[in-house]
C-alpha cells in the first residue's frame, strides 16, 4: 500500500534574507529611513566550513508576522558576480510589500522621496500598482497596492498559462531549439482552450 503523503499549509513568509555588505547603511535604510524595527540580531562565529566567516544575522519587522533580514559577512568583499547591474535579471529578485490603498501608496512614495530615495517608476500591471526603488545593496524594492483581489478564474487561468508554457518549451527542446516567444505560448493556450471547449461540447 502506498504511503499517504500528507498535505501541510503554510503559514505566511517568516523572512527572507540576503547579504550586505554595507551594515551601516542597510541598518539605516530598513529601520530609519523604511521604519521597521530592528527586532534580532544573531552575532555568531562562523558556521559549517572552515572557510565560513563569523557574521551577524539581523531581522527587520515588516509587518504581520513577517521579516526581512540580512547576513553581514565579517571580513568579505562583495563577490564581483554578486554586484548589482540594472538588468531585468537582477531585478527580478526583489522584496515587494503590500499596502491597502492608493493613499497609503502615495504616503509611502512621499515618505521615501523626502528621505532621499529614489523612486525609480511606478507602474501597474494587472492586477497591482507599484512603486519600486533600490536599498543600498542595489537590492530592488517594491510597494504595491492590489487593485483587485486574485479570484477561482486567476487561479484557473494561471494553471492553464503555465500548462501551456511548459508544453510550449518541451516541444521546442524536442525538435532541438528553445522556447522563443511568448507567441508560442499563446498558440499553445489557445489550443487548449479549443481542447477544452470541444470536450465541454
Amino acid at each position: 500500500m502506498a504511503e499517504t503523503i500528507p498535505t501541510v499549509a503554510l503559514n505566511g513568509v517568516h523572512h527572507t534574507a540576503r547579504p550586505t555588505w554595507k551594515l551601516k547603511e542597510t541598518v539605516e535604510f530598513y529601520r530609519d529611513i523604511m521604519g521597521l524595527p530592528l527586532i534580532h540580531c544573531i552575532a555568531a562565529k562562523g558556521w559549517g566550513p572552515n572557510n565560513h566567516p563569523d557574521f551577524l544575522h539581523f531581522f527587520f519587522d515588516s509587518g504581520n508576522g513577517s521579516t526581512i533580514a540580512f547576513f553581514y559577512y565579517i571580513g568579505t568583499d562583495r563577490p564581483a558576480e554578486l554586484e548589482p547591474r540594472d538588468h531585468h535579471f537582477d531585478r527580478a529578485t526583489h522584496t515587494a510589500w503590500q499596502v491597502p490603498d492608493f493613499d497609503s501608496l502615495n504616503l509611502w512614495r512621499k515618505r521615501l522621496e523626502g528621505k532621499g530615495v529614489e523612486i525609480r517608476y511606478q507602474l501597474r500591471h494587472e492586477v497591482i500598482e507599484s512603486i519600486y526603488f533600490l536599498d543600498p545593496n542595489g537590492y530592488s524594492i517594491e510597494i504595491t497596492v492590489p487593485l483587485r483581489a486574485f479570484v477561482a478564474l486567476d487561479a484557473e487561468d494561471a494553471e492553464l498559462s503555465i500548462k501551456a508554457a511548459i508544453e510550449a518549451e518541451d516541444s521546442a527542446i524536442a525538435a532541438g531549439g528553445r522556447l522563443q516567444s511568448i507567441a508560442d505560448v499563446w498558440e499553445r493556450k489557445g489550443q487548449l482552450v479549443a481542447e477544452m471547449l470541444g470536450e465541454a461540447a
